[in-house]
């Protein structure tokens, strides 16, 4: 069964910091390019940050550039988040998802195959 489990996330307050783990099970995460996403109440869900299969390409939205970080670790079938600096507004559901293309082609929700089940991020004092 392909399946992708999002961790890591949690109540911070403004400032701090959190890393998410993406993990893949079933299949192997390097043929594929993995986004993640976030969607907050009454919002769209809308792309924050992805990287190539082997990790040598990366793409962050405006929102998160220089607070964000996104990295790889292919052997641990592992895709992780460090994001730093958070503010209220970062708060969200946080999903990965993988798409069969090997290179960031953008956060189009359609070009994304496979979706893990989201976790929480609430940033607050």
């Amino acid at each position: 069964q392909l399946q992708l489990v999002e961790s890591g996330g949690g109540l911070v307050q403004p400032g701090g910091s959190l890393r998410l783990s993406c993990a893949a099970s079933g299949f192997a995460l390097r043929y594929y390019a993995i986004g993640w996403f976030r969607q907050a109440p009454g919002k769209e869900r809308e792309g924050v940050s992805c990287v190539s299969s082997n990790g040598g390409s990366t793409n962050y939205a405006d929102s998160v550039k220089g607070r964000f970080t996104i990295s790889r670790d292919n052997a641990k079938n592992t895709v992780y988040l460090q994001m730093n600096s958070l503010k209220p507004e970062d708060t969200a559901i946080y999903y990965c998802a993988a798409t069969t293309f090997s290179y960031c082609s953008g956060y189009g929700i359609d070009k994304y195959d496979y979706w893990g089940q989201g976790t929480q991020v609430t940033v607050s004092s």
